[in-house]
């Protein structure tokens, strides 16, 4: 008898354990604008990893990432940034004290590593949407004062 009510226990703590959902699922603690900014650049620096990356961006930035199929190619097209040995950290965030108000945030991302070899310092602003409780990636900011020609 008792080997049985192990048995049923056991069964029951692990049914009642959440599920490993993905980085930004609903079973997972809502993170914030800075931790979606940072894991987005990490999965696609560091990682170098797409898939990842999606986890924390809109369904229109998703199919711009598919169509480039690397994260490389994502670097290049997407974020006009290409480096490697990439370390990030949070430049500026334009969210105030009553975050819990704020749906959109703009959020600039600090990154030092090697381009084409040299040691290479840019940033790079992402906007965020909340839907919900769960932070968006919608757009990549063109940086002001940029010429292009």
């Amino acid at each position: 008898m008792h080997k049985y009510f192990v048995i049923f226990s056991l069964l029951l703590i692990t049914a009642c354990s959440p599920a490993e959902d993905s980085q930004q699922g609903r079973l997972e603690k809502a993170l914030s604008p800075e931790q979606v900014s940072i894991g987005f650049f990490t999965a696609i620096y560091v990682e170098r990893d797409i898939e990842k990356a999606k986890v924390y961006v809109s369904q229109e930035l998703k199919d711009i990432m598919s169509h480039y199929h690397i994260a490389s190619a994502v670097q290049r097209h997407v974020l006009g940034l290409s480096m490697t040995d990439v370390n990030m950290s949070i430049d500026d965030i334009d969210i105030d004290f009553f975050r819990k108000f704020t749906d959109e945030v703009d959020v600039k991302v600090k990154m030092e590593g090697l381009r084409g070899g040299s040691p290479w310092v840019d940033d790079r602003t992402i906007k965020l949407v909340k839907n919900g409780k769960r932070w968006t990636i919608v757009e990549v900011l063109t940086e002001k004062g940029r010429i292009d020609l």
